[in-house]
């Protein structure tokens, strides 16, 4: 049985939410039947009509939405929140103080102290809580991360991380472009600007892959582009919590990249190295030995892996199928407590990797503003 799903945000001229929208659809395990899709009351109506929700189930106001659907007894099972980083806060307490269950574009929000907050609620709810860090979705990843966890890296002695792009290169801003409005703009963004968009995702994949926790950081951000107030690049080093060392580089000012997602890890036994931009395959390099090139549902594919392979090998697999594959697992876990089961152990980054993201993104910001000296992430 399909779970019916909510949306807030994501209407018309918005990005993230047509893709939250397909990946839920990719794996039928979602039907989309409510929503108050934009700020603006007439953009919401138009827009949950474009998308054949009934005119009753199209809202103006989320916390409306949140008290109609739990009074419904056919009210969504979870909603999705796809606004812009200043209301993650606000709109995830709504659903949560209703028992609705929430998956939470990331991140997860724009403090520590309303991240905290939000796991405060989540516990007192008992609602089921995803944060879509959908890289940690694809195959390849998983892979990577089995292969770490089998020890086949050995002791993990330095992790690179980088989140490349060139489209904020100019005062995009400045012009038509919606995404580019609230990105860098403080109030809707928060205090970060390339660390809270991507770096958050760069630092999140690091530690998704090599199992290891940052526990201090050097940090200079920088803001290149005349006029804008927030970061638009990032550099970072950092020491983790089993010794290893590592070096993280996000940018939005960077001509000739597009989304150029990349991370090695290297440990006394092996190498390993995946891209973005190449999402199906994976380089393993053994110590001493030549380097293996793995491919999505090729030989060596390790369980975790297949089970988030839809198609045969050679067949492209990337951004939407790796989304697609957070939204089955979320609902397997939803599906599970509503028939009174504990939820397997899933792969899905929820509250607590949210506030990990924060804590990193706090100490980023105070390491800049103390000339680059060492932050501890605040425990």
């Amino acid at each position: 049985m399909r779970l019916k799903l909510g949306m807030v945000g994501g209407g018309e001229g918005a990005f993230i939410g047509g893709v939250h929208r397909i990946a839920s659809r990719l794996d039928d395990r979602y039907e989309l039947v409510a929503g108050a899709l934009s700020s603006d009351a007439s953009r919401a109506i138009s827009s949950a009509r474009a998308l054949g929700i009934a005119d009753e189930r199209a809202y103006t106001d989320f916390e409306e939405m949140a008290r109609a659907e739990r009074a419904r007894p056919d009210g969504i099972d979870v909603v999705a929140i796809v606004t812009p980083n200043y209301m993650h806060f606000p709109v995830a307490r709504a659903f949560l103080e209703a028992g609705i269950h929430v998956i939470c574009d990331k991140p997860v929000t724009t403090s520590l102290d309303d991240a905290l907050a939000l796991k405060e609620l989540v516990k007192t709810s008992g609602a089921y809580f995803a944060l879509t860090h959908n890289y940690t979705g694809y195959p390849m990843v998983r892979q990577a991360r089995d292969l770490v966890h089998q020890g086949k890296v050995g002791k993990i002695r330095v992790v690179q991380a980088e989140y490349v792009q060139d489209w904020l290169a100019d005062k995009a801003e400045d012009t038509d472009n919606k995404q580019a409005r609230w990105r860098t703009d403080p109030k809707q963004s928060g205090p970060a600007g390339c660390l809270g968009d991507i770096g958050t995702h760069a630092f999140n994949l690091a530690q998704f892959i090599a199992g290891s926790r940052a526990t201090e950081v050097a940090a200079d951000l920088t803001t290149f582009v005349p006029g804008r107030r927030l970061d638009d690049n990032v550099h970072v080093m950092l020491r983790f919590d089993d010794g290893a060392r590592g070096m993280l580089w996000s940018s939005q000012v960077a001509p000739g990249n597009e989304n150029a997602l990349s991370v090695r890890i290297y440990g006394d036994k092996g190498g390993l190295e995946w891209h973005q931009e190449t999402p199906n395959e994976l380089w393993f390099t053994p110590l001493g030995e030549p380097t293996q090139r793995l491919t999505r549902g090729g030989p060596g594919s390790t369980e975790t892996a297949n089970r988030g392979t839809r198609i045969p090998p050679g067949h492209p697999e990337g951004y939407l199928e790796g989304f697609a594959t957070l939204y089955s697992n979320i609902a397997d876990a939803i599906q599970a407590r509503q028939g009174g089961n504990t939820p397997e152990a899933a792969l899905v980054p929820g509250i607590d990797d949210g506030i990990e993201g924060m804590r990193w993104v706090e100490a980023v910001i105070r390491s800049s503003e103390n000339n680059s000296a060492w932050e501890k992430l605040q425990s």
